[in-house]
C-alpha cells in the first residue's frame, strides 16, 4: 500500500429502505425476519478490508413519520455507523435525496465509495464517481435486482459485489434464483 493510501477512506453509504425493500419483497414475498435481515457489522467489516482502508458508514433512514427506531439506531452506532434520519414531505424521497446529496459532496472530496442500494435513481452521481481518475467505486446489492442504470457502469469500473456471496452479510441461505457462476455452483445444495 502506498504513503498515500494510508491517508485514504471509504466512505460506505446504505439505502436501508432500498436493501430492506429489495430483500422482503423481491426475495422472501414478505416481511424479513431478525436471522433474514443483513448483519450490518460484517458489511462494515466487509467495506475495510476490501480496499484495505479506513471506513466512514452513513446509514440513511427516513424518519419523516417522526419516529426513529431507537434499538436499531443505538444497535448501528455501537457497530460503527452514522445513522442518518432524515425527514420531509410525504411526496419526498428523502433517503435517495440525502444519499444523492452526499454522493455530490463527496466528489469534491477525496476517497473511495461503496454504495448499498439497487435504485438507478443514483446513477448519475455514481457515473461522475466512477469517471473520477484514482477513485475507487463499488456497489453492494443483489446483483440480480440491481438497476441496469447501475449495472451499466460496470463497464466504467463500477466494482459489484453481492451482499449474499461476496460480503456474506446474512445468517441464512436466502431463497434467491439468480444466475450462478460455475465456480460457486454447490451442487448439495439443491439435493
Amino acid at each position: 500500500m502506498s504513503t498515500d493510501a494510508g491517508a485514504r477512506s471509504t466512505y460506505l453509504l446504505v439505502d436501508g429502505e432500498n436493501i430492506d425493500a429489495t430483500l422482503g419483497s423481491s426475495i422472501l414475498g414478505g416481511r424479513p425476519t431478525p436471522d433474514q435481515r443483513p448483519r450490518w457489522e460484517r458489511v462494515l467489516g466487509f467495506a475495510e478490508q476490501t480496499w484495505g482502508q479506513p471506513v466512514k458508514g452513513l446509514f440513511f433512514l427516513n424518519a419523516s413519520n417522526g419516529n426513529l427506531p431507537m434499538s436499531f439506531v443505538q444497535a448501528l452506532l455501537a457497530i460503527g455507523f452514522q445513522p442518518i434520519p432524515l425527514s420531509g414531505e410525504s411526496y419526498e424521497k428523502v433517503v435517495d435525496i440525502g444519499i444523492k446529496r452526499t454522493l455530490q459532496a463527496i466528489a469534491s472530496r477525496g476517497g473511495d465509495v461503496l454504495l448499498a442500494s439497487h435504485d438507478g435513481d443514483f446513477a448519475p452521481e455514481v457515473e461522475t464517481l466512477v469517471d473520477e481518475d484514482g477513485r475507487r467505486v463499488g456497489l453492494l446489492a443483489f446483483r440480480e435486482f440491481t438497476s441496469t442504470a447501475l449495472a451499466g457502469l460496470t463497464a466504467r469500473g463500477l466494482q459489484v459485489f453481492d451482499l449474499e456471496s461476496d460480503v456474506a452479510a446474512f445468517n441464512v441461505q436466502l431463497p434467491r434464483l439468480r444466475i450462478i457462476p460455475l465456480d460457486e455452483f454447490d451442487p448439495l445444495r439443491y439435493l
